[in-house]
């Protein structure tokens, strides 16, 4: 049974990243562009471009293609089959809750946790836009918050079920989304910040940048949620269909 789930989830994270890419293809990768033309102009302004270049080991045309698609059927076919998984966890454990709607429910949670707090306190930023010197300590404070996010979002989950019985479903859920978003605020007040785009660089391109990042995210994660979703519901309903096919036939 949970094998079947993986491999439904993995499969719906494909499809998922096969439409995340057509997204990030359309309204994220022109905002790169930009980025790169502007790192190239700044750099012939300044001169560096009588230096040396270092070589090109992977090339643009592949990056923005190949890269970018492998990357993103990849990464799906991973947050589907954690989806899945926690699908085969979570499922009958959520009170009332319809296979569909629990998926749908695991994927907006995962969504947030990973993708939307993290981005809160360190957006994501174009290439060629940032200093080098410092993309370790960025990368590090970055998956540190998303760690801590996930880890705070397990509690509050299990806080909420632990409550529900005695407040209600609801009231335990605003509880504990109220705990979450208040630990989310002292953790982002504790974590320092990091500001290097350089005051030249378009505003307006640094938002769009920034909003299709989310974007291809808000794709990939809604597709995995609604297409495992149906496919969860359709198996359930079918093994209720046996179920009580097999019990009428018990008794003839």
């Amino acid at each position: 049974m949970v094998g079947n789930l993986l491999l439904r989830g993995m499969m719906v994270g494909v499809l998922a990243g096969l439409l995340a890419f057509g997204f990030a293809t359309t309204f994220g990768e022109p905002w790169v562009e930009y980025a790169i033309a502007f790192e190239e102009s700044a750099s012939r302004a300044s001169g560096a471009h009588g230096e040396a270049e270092e070589p090109e080991i992977v090339s643009r045309a592949t990056q923005a293609g190949v890269g970018l698609f492998a990357g993103l059927v990849v990464y799906g076919a991973a947050i589907g089959g954690l989806l899945a998984l926690a699908f085969a966890f979570a499922n009958g454990r959520l009170g009332r809750l319809s296979p569909r709607s629990v998926a749908a429910l695991i994927a907006t949670l995962g969504f947030v946790a990973v993708v939307v707090v993290p981005q809160l306190k360190y957006p994501a930023n174009p290439p060629a836009v940032g200093s080098a010197d410092t993309i370790v300590a960025r990368t590090e404070l970055f998956f540190a918050m998303m760690a801590f996010s996930i880890a705070l979002m397990a509690a509050v989950v299990m806080l909420a079920r632990r409550f529900a019985e005695r407040v209600g479903g609801w009231n335990a859920a605003t509880v504990a989304g109220l705990v979450y978003v208040g630990v989310v605020a002292v953790m982002f007040a504790g974590l320092p910040d990091i500001e290097e785009i350089p005051a030249s660089f378009s505003p307006a391109a640094l938002w769009n940048f920034r909003i299709a990042s989310i974007g291809v995210q808000a794709v990939l994660w809604a597709s995995i949620g609604l297409m495992f979703g149906a496919l969860a519901e359709r198996a359930s309903r079918k093994q209720g269909a046996l179920r009580h096919a097999a019990g009428a036939a018990a008794f003839r």
